[in-house]
């Protein structure tokens, strides 16, 4: 309950551009805490995917008028 209170007020607060790119980057964030805290390593292929979500995430919001 409080992650979603918490990202309903940032949609508030912060332009849609802004909000889509940091909801793009949580599943780089949730990887690299799974790796520090929980020593759970990926592979090539997963940060590869991650990359991919990312970059098509930058890409839609720049190119969005």
């Amino acid at each position: 309950m409080l992650p979603y209170s918490v990202e309903l007020e940032a949609l508030r607060r912060i332009p849609p551009r802004v909000f889509g790119i940091l909801m793009s980057l949580e599943p780089a964030v949730a990887a690299g805490a799974g790796l520090a805290v929980l020593g759970q390593p990926m592979g090539v292929v997963q940060w590869a995917g991650i990359g991919c979500v990312v970059a098509a995430s930058v890409g839609a919001t720049r190119t969005a008028r």
